[in-house]
């Protein structure tokens, strides 16, 4: 991570004051979310899961299937990622997102970043506002190539910074 986005987040992690997601970080027009503010911005360390499938000609390779991921702030768990796609907060809050836009990650091996849109949310904690989450600052997660049994099963590490959003 560069020195500028670990600085941001940092900013972020330690501002108990809401911030305008386009003040702090140089986003994609695809994933941006001007006028919104962050409730929470969080560290990702994980896994995507993926699983051996016949595609579209027949041939198997590797499908994508659930992230698997721990949410970290300040050093300290404070919730998880998993498939849904569901984050949800140590204070009991969660929200499931859409995606509803992407941009490339840094590198090929690096999986898109997303603006996903909050479909359902439950409980009270910090997560119950949230309207949009961002996935920025990708690292690993990608797998490709052909894999030859179906129903086999993969996992690619990947890091990510998830940054939640709430409209106005």
């Amino acid at each position: 991570m560069s020195n500028f986005k670990t600085a941001t987040l940092a900013l972020l992690l330690l501002s108990g004051m809401p911030l305008t997601a386009h003040a702090e970080t140089p986003l994609p027009d695809a994933i941006a979310a001007p006028g919104e503010a962050v409730v929470l911005a969080v560290h990702a360390e994980g896994a995507q899961v993926y699983e051996c499938k016949a595609g579209a000609e027949g041939k198997l390779a590797w499908a994508f299937r659930e992230p698997v991921a721990t949410l970290m702030a300040n050093g300290k768990t404070v919730g998880r990622h998993y498939g849904g796609p569901s984050w949800e907060h140590v204070d009991g809050s969660a929200v499931v997102g859409k995606a509803i836009g992407n941009a490339p990650g840094a590198t090929p091996s690096d999986i898109p970043w997303l603006k996903l849109e909050v479909t359902s949310r439950r409980g009270s904690g910090i997560l119950s506002g949230a309207t949009t989450v961002q996935r920025i600052n990708t690292q690993g997660g990608k797998l490709d190539g052909a894999c030859d049994k179906t129903g086999a099963t993969r996992s690619a590490p990947y890091s990510a910074d998830y940054v939640f959003l709430r409209k106005g």
